[in-house]
């Protein structure tokens, strides 16, 4: 029984968590785009604050739902090593994002933002994804790149206006295409 044991953790510790869910990342990308036009057109930055971080939550109840259901279809266990190591990569990056949001925003430096979202998100997949299938790290480079263009000097390429376009094309985008990638070669 302990080899048993033993051979099942062994496989368990160098699996990948394969529940990253496609269909959910396409649907975060839909709600993004829609969240990224309500907010440019909202009348004041708590206003669009608040949109974001309601689309940031409701971004994490879908990707969770759909890990579920994808681990479900798969028969695999969602709280798997490989899960835990993904939760734990990229949860840090997650919540500095949320720290820094509301320092910013109470420092008046909201245009910074986009950027730091960007950024640190596309940290927290790159590293999460070191536990999950190729192309989610390839995602969060993704991010990281558009995450260093909307952090440029304003005058230089991306203006403070470009912020919820930027969002869109990340969030949106990103997940959009991604989601499709992921869904299309590893299921669900």
């Amino acid at each position: 029984m302990d080899n048993l044991r033993y051979i099942r953790n062994t496989i368990e510790s160098a699996g990948s968590f394969t529940a990253v869910p496609g269909a959910g990342g396409m649907l975060m990308g839909a709600t993004a785009i829609f969240a990224a036009f309500a907010a440019h057109f909202s009348r004041s930055p708590r206003a669009w604050l608040a949109i974001w971080v309601g689309e940031g939550l409701l971004a994490l109840a879908i990707g969770v739902a759909f890990s579920c259901r994808k681990a479900r279809m798969n028969q695999t266990p969602v709280l798997s090593r490989p899960f835990r190591r993904f939760v734990l990569a990229i949860a840090p990056s997650i919540f500095v994002g949320a720290v820094l949001t509301f320092v910013l925003f109470d420092a008046g430096l909201d245009r910074f933002i986009p950027a730091t979202w960007l950024l640190l998100y596309g940290a927290g997949v790159v590293s999460g994804g070191a536990f999950s299938v190729r192309v989610v790290p390839i995602m969060g480079l993704s991010f990281l790149a558009l995450g260093s263009i909307a952090s440029l000097k304003p005058a230089a390429f991306a203006p403070a206006a470009w912020g919820d376009a930027l969002l869109a094309v990340g969030f949106g985008g990103l997940h959009v295409v991604f989601g499709w990638l992921i869904a299309r070669r590893f299921g669900g």
